[in-house]
């Protein structure tokens, strides 16, 4: 039995669930945000995890898990979509609590669409190859809809800052991940570029990942919100 994997998960979420307390962040009090965003988001992506076991697409090495499948996954690839996104949406709420001024304001919706064209021409390409074609017509998708049909809550400039933070413990994880290897690729299912040992796929597998979380978690945190305020109002009304 081997805990390599576990072990990245339990690293990957000590230290952002420790300092959930902070008291500028107060991150523990958003739970009620955190958590149904995480389990619709992963509960998607693990359709999508095993789809892609399915076809190939990727696999997990026997010797870096403990065995323990759920579903037909390993546990610690279940529990990654618990892991990453937790502590992505922690980053995301610390640098809006610390730096709350945010020079990406001006350019996101450009950088948004600068990302849908290059999601059009990714396509183009490598349409023929799975993990390519749905890592970024998801992408497309979800990128699309938040940026054109939301128009309840802007959050991209926001969420780029995070994902640029986010990419350094990524380089870390997936790192691991892909030199020991505990994720095998498939490399006739994606593109054959890597940044190191990293599919250069996973970037923007992250950026999917971590935009639908954090679209619910805004959208629930802002329906919370107006609740709220509705309930004031009338009380304020009677």
């Amino acid at each position: 039995m081997n805990y390599t994997y576990l072990l990245i998960n339990i690293g990957v979420i000590l230290f952002p669930l420790i300092l959930s307390f902070d008291k500028k962040v107060y991150f523990f009090s958003k739970w009620k945000y955190v958590l149904p965003a995480i389990a619709i988001t992963g509960g998607f992506f693990l359709i999508w995890d095993l789809l892609f076991v399915k076809l190939n697409v990727w696999s997990f090495n026997s010797n870096y898990i403990v065995g323990i499948k759920l579903l037909g996954l390993p546990l610690e690839e279940i529990l990654f979509f618990l892991t990453v996104p937790y502590a992505c949406i922690f980053i995301y709420e610390c640098l809006n609590a610390y730096f709350p001024k945010n020079d990406l304001q001006k350019y996101s919706f450009s950088l948004s669409n600068l990302l849908l064209g290059l999601c059009i021409a990714i396509l183009f390409f490598g349409y023929s190859r799975w993990y390519t074609l749905i890592n970024f017509g998801f992408l497309f998708v979800v990128l699309a809809y938040v940026e054109y049909a939301n128009v309840e809550f802007r959050f991209m400039y926001k969420f780029y800052r995070a994902y640029l933070v986010a990419l350094i413990p990524f380089y870390i994880v997936n790192g691991f991940l892909t030199a020991i290897p505990v994720v095998m690729y498939n490399n006739n299912e994606n593109l054959g570029f890597r940044v190191g040992t990293i599919p250069v796929e996973d970037h923007f597998y992250l950026m999917g990942l971590l935009l639908m979380n954090i679209y619910l978690y805004e959208f629930f945190k802002g329906r919370s919100q107006a609740i709220s305020n509705k309930q004031i109002e009338n009380g304020t009304i009677l």
